[in-house]
C-alpha cells in the first residue's frame, strides 16, 4: 500500500495550487508515485523541494535552471546535507555572479550603458556612426544576459 501526501494535503503545505505542483510535475521537480488507485502520492521530501523552488523562483532563476539543480537528487528519499549544500553551493555562484553583474551596472548608470541609449551627443563619443548597433537590437556595452 502506498502511503504519502495527496497533492490536496501538498498544496495545503507549500501553498501552491494544485495545478502549479502538477506543472512543477511535468518539469520533473516532483516526482509522485501512484497508488493502486492511480492518485498521486508525494512524499514529505516534496515539500522541501518545492520550497526550494519557490526561493529560489523568487531570486530570479527560472524553472529550468532550477530543474538542472535538482535532477540528479534521489526521487523518493529526502536529499542529505552533502546533497542540498551542494545544491546550495551551485546556487551561491550564481547569485554572486548575477549581484556582480547588477553591481556593475549600478556602477555605469549615470554613464552610457549601450548604445541606443541615453544620448545621441554623448553616444557620438563612444560610438561613433552607432557602429555598435551593426551588432544587433539592445544595449551592446553592458552584457546583461
Amino acid at each position: 500500500m502506498v502511503q504519502g501526501l495527496t497533492i490536496g494535503d501538498l498544496a495545503a503545505r507549500t501553498g501552491l495550487a494544485v495545478s502549479a505542483i502538477r506543472f512543477y510535475e511535468t518539469h520533473g521537480i516532483v516526482v509522485p508515485v501512484r497508488n493502486a488507485g492511480g492518485h498521486r502520492r508525494y512524499g514529505r521530501q516534496d515539500i522541501r523541494r518545492l520550497s526550494f523552488v519557490m526561493a529560489v523562483q523568487s531570486l530570479g532563476f527560472s524553472l529550468d535552471e532550477i530543474a538542472v539543480h535538482l535532477r540528479d537528487l534521489p526521487a523518493h528519499i529526502a536529499p542529505s546535507k552533502a546533497d542540498w549544500a551542494r545544491i546550495s553551493g551551485n546556487i551561491a555562484e550564481k547569485i554572486d555572479a548575477r549581484i556582480a553583474k547588477m553591481q556593475d551596472m549600478r556602477d555605469r548608470l549615470d554613464g552610457c550603458i549601450g548604445c541606443g541609449c541615453l544620448s545621441l551627443e554623448v553616444c557620438a563619443l563612444y560610438n561613433p556612426d552607432d557602429v555598435e548597433g551593426r551588432a544587433g537590437v539592445g544595449p551592446r556595452k553592458l552584457n546583461l544576459g
